[in-house]
């Protein structure tokens, strides 16, 4: 074992086996573990999102705060409501993405996709540049230039523990959440407590003062204000679907642990941020330069005491520390939407496979690097990045309620109970959503909404022209298996005995049986009656689409010994000796290198052979496109000192990449 083996081992950890049926136990959340690796973004928007609300009302409009607080509360638990119905219909994850596509068409589920993927990205930058904000808020002036390399530290940090994995990552920040929530928690009742006397006129005092506003301004500017308020505050909301895209992570039985879930999400996010807004009414909390309104309204409930300046610090770099937590929530639900995505071939297949820790590495190195990228763009400014933050969500949001509303619609032929409540419930919160990503795309789309909308719409077009390329790759590897398939219909072939030290021909098989005979058949016709023993070799791989259930591991199982059967049976019904050997796992370049030792030793006159396609237009696109595995395994077999035939295979032009 190398020296870099050993360090990335002690960095990331041993490998897991896929195969244990006790694994998907080992890794699995359960509802508290879920509540705070993907609760932690949408309770840490009560550091902004309340904030943002309250100060858009205007220092002589405060009092309809009240009203701004009971909708925050309510909207959570509409939004959380309607991902309980994703979640029952999609428990195998894939939330907002795999609502539109399979209720609303491919396309619609792009654009949420789409959507998801560049939100969070901005998770773990606006959580990261946001901590460091109230980090180094704290700190003397002249500390402030450091603030943008610790940003980018952070963002590393967090991509190295994500790579041991989601609950080894989650249970580190741990700590932060519970005491972010706790202190919270504790603050906003005691704050409420000590200025109980003017809790009781609240109400009163408010609708006294509405009215006399109303007849001032008018009942549709009042509206209008409250709205544009409101919408202001749609920060609150993100994080609520991380849930749904990730139901095939927690502990079974899923759909209980997700729907405990989001009910934790809701009670402590909306208690959190109605709760801050009314304090901001009672304590009359004002803006104060270099200061978050959080920090003002605790620094009155506390006071100036040694012992409240403490509380305040902790209070304060709790926050902080949260925002980081949020921030991990982009690592672990990006990842998963993207590898959603390249299932269905929009994004390349490499963002599909697994790692030793059973994670999706590609996935979440690929955000790490977004997201320092849009850190270097944005320069760390918090206000444009939560401008493209709540525009993307809300996008999601509403596709998901709009293809809830149409499932529902159907279900009325069925004579589903119940389908009409769900029906205009979701309807309902669709119109709520929409509304909310309409004022806020209307208002803030000169501010810098327009970069998110661009940003999105060149997502979706590079996703439509890797789903072109490997449509057409399917559609000719089709051709081909249709072409060279051959029928053997004769049952129980006697088997041929391979000999050993005869000259052997190992042939990898991949997923294609028509590419597989290519191979075999070229190598006959290349060395006639030279190899009396033709090995076929393959590798099952566990991936996202394979991991899930231990049932989809013993399908795919099966699938790789069927395909591998068909190649000794036509061999067998022809008098040739031959064999099969399989492997599984994360990685198949390594389960092939271990095949290959093995098979070397056995039949020391051996050769491998595989097939690689070879493109009109060949370019470093279509190499990222394709996991160019002959290539890998060439490699590793020259370096055990046999060797191996890569015979190309011309598959047709990729002009859309040209």
């Amino acid at each position: 074992m190398t020296i870099i083996t050993n360090i990335k081992r002690y960095v990331i950890g041993a490998p897991l086996n896929p195969f244990n049926p006790n694994i998907l136990r080992h890794v699995s959340l359960i509802a508290l573990l879920a509540w705070v690796g993907l609760g932690a973004d949408g309770l840490s928007s009560s550091c902004y999102g309340p904030e943002e609300a309250y100060i858009a009302l205007g220092p002589e409009n405060t009092h309809l705060a009240l009203f701004i607080a009971i909708a925050m509360a309510v909207t959570v638990f509409i939004i959380s409501l309607g991902y309980n119905q994703v979640i029952e219909l999609f428990p195998s994850g894939g939330g907002g993405y795999k609502v539109a596509t399979q209720l609303l068409g491919s396309h619609i589920g792009l654009i949420s996709g789409a959507a998801l993927l560049i939100d969070y990205v901005l998770t773990i930058t606006v959580s990261t540049a946001s901590g460091m904000d109230a980090f180094f808020s704290l700190l003397p002036p002249h500390y402030h230039h450091y603030k943008f390399f610790a940003e980018t530290l952070a963002i590393l940090f967090l991509l190295t523990i994500n790579l041991r994995g989601m609950k080894e990552s989650i249970k580190f920040l741990l700590p932060i959440f519970l005491g972010f929530f706790v202190s919270h928690v504790g603050l906003i009742l005691y704050g409420i407590i000590a200025h109980s006397k003017g809790l009781s006129p609240l109400i009163p005092e408010t609708i006294a003062e509405t009215k006399k506003l109303s007849s001032t301004l008018g009942w549709l500017p009042l509206l209008a204000l409250l709205l544009h308020a409101y919408s202001l505050g749609s920060g609150t909301y993100t994080g609520l679907e991380a849930v749904s895209n990730n139901v095939n992570r927690l502990a079974e039985p899923r759909v209980r642990t997700g729907k405990w879930t989001m009910f934790y999400m809701a009670i402590s996010l909306s208690f959190t941020a109605a709760g801050i807004i009314l304090l901001y009414l009672l304590w009359q909390a004002k803006p104060e330069p270099e200061h978050t309104l959080n920090a003002v309204v605790f620094h009155s409930i506390l006071g100036n005491s040694i012992l409240g300046n403490t509380i305040l610090t902790l209070t304060l770099l709790l926050e902080a520390g949260l925002l980081f937590v949020a921030a991990n929530t982009g690592f672990l639900g990006g990842p998963s939407v993207l590898a959603n995505m390249a299932v269905d071939g929009w994004v390349p297949n490499r963002f599909r496979h697994l790692s030793t820790r059973l994670v999706v590495q590609n996935g979440v190195i690929l955000f790490g690097i977004s997201a320092l990228a849009l850190l270097y763009w944005s320069g760390g400014k918090v206000t444009l990045l939560v401008i493209l933050y709540s525009i993307n969500v809300f996008i999601t949001f509403s596709l998901s309620l709009l293809g809830l509303c149409v499932y529902w619609a159907k279900q009325r032929k069925k004579a589903s109970p119940n389908w009409i409540f769900r029906l205009s419930f979701s309807f309902f919160a669709f119109i709520i959503t929409t509304s909310i990503l309409c004022i806020t795309l209307f208002s803030k789309f000169r501010s810098g909404g327009w970069v998110t909308v661009l940003i999105t719409c060149a997502v979706i077009a590079l996703c439509l022209l890797i789903k072109r390329h490997y449509n057409l790759v399917a559609r000719k590897l089709a051709n081909i298996d249709a072409e060279l398939s051959h029928s053997i219909t004769e049952k129980n072939i006697p088997a041929v005995p391979t000999d050993p030290s005869q000259p052997t021909a190992v042939i990898l098989i991949g997923k294609s049986p028509g590419v597989g005979m290519h191979t075999l058949l070229s190598v006959i016709r290349l060395f006639p009656r030279h190899f009396k023993n033709f090995i076929f070799i393959s590798v099952g791989i566990v991936d996202v689409g394979s991991f899930t259930e231990q049932n989809k591991l013993q399908i795919m199982r099966d699938e790789v010994y069927s395909s591998l059967q068909y190649f000794v049976d036509y061999c067998h019904h022809y008098g040739i000796a031959s064999e099969a050997y399989v492997g599984y796992g994360t990685d198949i370049v390594e389960e092939l290198g271990k095949l290959s030792e093995q098979i070397s030793k056995q039949f020391p006159n051996c050769i491998f052979f595989s097939s690689k396609l070879i493109f009109e237009h060949d370019n470093w696109i279509t190499r990222l496109l394709h996991n160019e595995t002959a290539i890998a395994i060439q490699r590793h077999i020259h370096l055990q000192g046999k060797e191996m035939v890569i015979m190309p295979m011309r598959l047709g032009s990729a002009k859309n990449f040209h």
